[in-house]
């Protein structure tokens, strides 16, 4: 190869790479604790309210073309009482059809189930990483697309509530929100769609989900290629056990070819502790930064 050849390929590579927005994971972690700020966050309590209200301010702040918010009434699966839940749709370049959906579940869950003590129990959770992390990353990723905005795809952005409902053993009450979402998917339907969940913990580990891997394999292997080929050792290639998670009722209930990026080895999981103390904005620059890099090589790919 001459010098001429290498030098232009030095340079492409350059200039692509100044090409991707930058991540702010300070900013990311700031928002996990606005969240937390707020209080627990599941249907019915009010920090749903506080935060519901904060976020479609939020959003309404940036440039997308179409933020849809869709309101469901049902009854608390496990208390007589009725409940709303409040899914955010955040559309960037509605109309293209060439689109992927980014999913993150808003709400907190209701029972501290997984508590070392059993007088916290009963308690609510803060959510900061299995909630707030997720959110925090889309929240960034808004205002990304916003300041920077892509000329040749089409990007959703879902805060999906009603996630962490259910009781162990109860699939039917997890996931309530993106069940009730697939039945009101507005055209045109993204064509894959990737799930943060639990994408803070300070000692991170990334394997890949069972379900993710068989609902959409090449999807995975171009999130984890790409993480790989960024440094981050923390995607791991091998395949752990199947998680109920969005990613997975999305699938099932819309056929849209879903995965999971998600650290289920973290433990502070459904226990008061899960606060922002115990997640890292490091680990959030992990991940912000491979979904970052994977939307803008895409748009770049399609000019």
């Amino acid at each position: 190869m001459n010098l001429a050849i290498k030098l232009l390929i030095v340079f492409s590579t350059v200039i692509f790479s100044q090409s991707i927005p930058y991540f702010d994971s300070e900013k990311a972690f700031s928002y996990i604790v606005k969240q937390c700020d707020m209080g627990p966050r599941y249907p019915g309590s009010d920090g749903q309210m506080k935060f519901a209200n904060y976020l479609e301010n939020f959003l309404k702040k940036q440039d997308g073309d179409t933020l849809i918010i869709y309101k469901h009434d049902l009854k608390h699966p496990y208390e007589e009482k009725e409940i709303t839940l409040i899914n955010f749709l955040y559309r960037f370049n509605k109309n293209l059809e060439n689109r992927m959906m980014f999913m993150a579940h808003w709400d907190t869950r209701e029972i501290a189930d997984m508590d070392k003590n059993p007088e916290n129990r009963d308690k609510p959770i803060l959510g900061a990483n299995d909630g707030g992390s997720g959110v925090s990353i889309l929240m960034v990723l808004s205002e990304i697309l916003s300041e920077f905005p892509l000329e040749n795809i089409g990007v959703d952005l879902l805060f999906v509530d009603g996630e962490d409902m259910g009781r162990n053993g109860e699939l039917e009450n997890f996931c309530i929100g993106t069940t009730k979402f697939c039945e009101v998917i507005p055209d045109p339907y993204p064509r894959y769609a990737i799930c943060l969940d639990m994408v803070a913990d300070k000692d991170p580990s990334f394997p890949i989900e069972y379900f993710s891997y068989i609902q959409a394999p090449w999807l995975v292997n171009e999130i984890w290629s790409l993480a790989n080929e960024l440094g981050y050792e923390e995607f791991k290639t091998n395949i752990v056990g199947p998680i109920y998670d969005d990613h997975r009722a999305l699938y099932l209930n819309s056929y849209i070819p879903a995965i999971d990026i998600i650290d289920f080895d973290y433990p502070y999981w459904h226990t008061i502790q899960d606060t922002p103390k115990n997640c890292s904005a490091k680990t959030l620059k992990i991940v912000g930064n491979v979904v970052t890099e994977y939307i803008y090589r895409k748009d770049y790919a399609g000019r």
